[in-house]
């Protein structure tokens, strides 16, 4: 019996103690020091600097959740969410200083949206191998196609965008690179072990993410386009719209994978 509320009194302590560490790490995210003073300088009409502000509490509040629901899954998703949380962590912080600049200089943070997908992007394609590796069927090659399909995508694009590369041309290879993951996740080795092997939650977020893929990253190349190759739309317009697309490409992403961890672990524990 003394054994018994030992254990309990030992997992409730380490329970405890986990989530002061998440609690903390919320608290120097919210009080991390920003160069531009943007709480201060924000104007009530510059909707803009609203959306940075927006979005960069969205994904902090997700890296909460996304921490603390790894305690309600079992052992093979705890991976998952933690990359989840990865993600909306890094795009929070880049997001503080995107948000800075936009609000001093009103220029768009060109740099810091770039270093911000150049790490988050290939996480969230080692989601999909996290996915299948958590039903048994993932591969090194599908982890190796899919982040070398990133690399191929994003590389070029900052480039051009930059300056070091013809527009056009950085274009086409990040379009390909693009491509080639569409390709791995819907018709490649990952695309096949999903639909072969997934359980109804898992196909159903499995495909849900794969969609976002397709149709939310969407907006990121006619974004380039109407921005850098027929200079058609307004960066006001573009930082809008690129906030909205990482809203829901960052957080609307992690929670279907929770959807399918929590679904999965239920079943294992039921």
């Amino acid at each position: 019996m003394m054994n018994s509320i030992d254990n309990k009194t030992n997992f409730s302590l380490r329970s405890i103690s986990l989530k002061t560490k998440i609690i903390w790490t919320a608290f120097i995210m919210f009080m991390m020091p920003t160069s531009a003073y943007a709480a201060d300088m924000l104007a009530p009409d510059d909707f803009v600097g609203i959306s940075f502000w927006l979005i960069s509490m969205a994904l902090m509040a997700s890296t909460v959740f996304f921490l603390w629901e790894t305690q309600s899954v079992t052992a093979k998703w705890k991976t998952s969410l933690v990359v989840s949380a990865l993600v909306t962590f890094i795009a929070a912080v880049h997001y503080f200083y995107m948000r800075d600049v936009w609000v001093a200089t009103q220029t768009s943070p060109t740099v810091y949206r770039y270093i911000d997908w150049l790490l988050t992007v290939p996480l969230l394609m080692i989601e999909f191998y996290l996915i299948l590796r958590a039903i048994g069927v993932a591969s090194a090659g599908i982890f190796w196609r899919l982040l070398i399909g990133t690399l191929v995508m994003l590389v070029p694009g900052y480039l051009a965008e930059a300056g070091y590369m013809n527009i056009t041309i950085g274009f086409v290879i990040g379009m390909l690179g693009w491509f080639y993951i569409l390709w791995e996740i819907f018709k490649g080795e990952a695309g096949k072990a999903a639909e072969a092997n997934a359980s109804p939650a898992v196909k159903y977020a499995y495909n849900a993410m794969r969609w976002i893929v397709t149709v939310g990253w969407a907006i990121y190349p006619i974004g380039y386009v109407a921005g850098y190759m027929l200079s058609v739309a307004s960066p006001e317009a573009l930082n809008i719209v690129y906030n909205l697309a990482d809203l829901v490409n960052k957080v609307a992403f992690g929670l279907l994978i929770w959807y399918a961890a929590t679904s999965e672990s239920q079943k294992d524990t039921a």
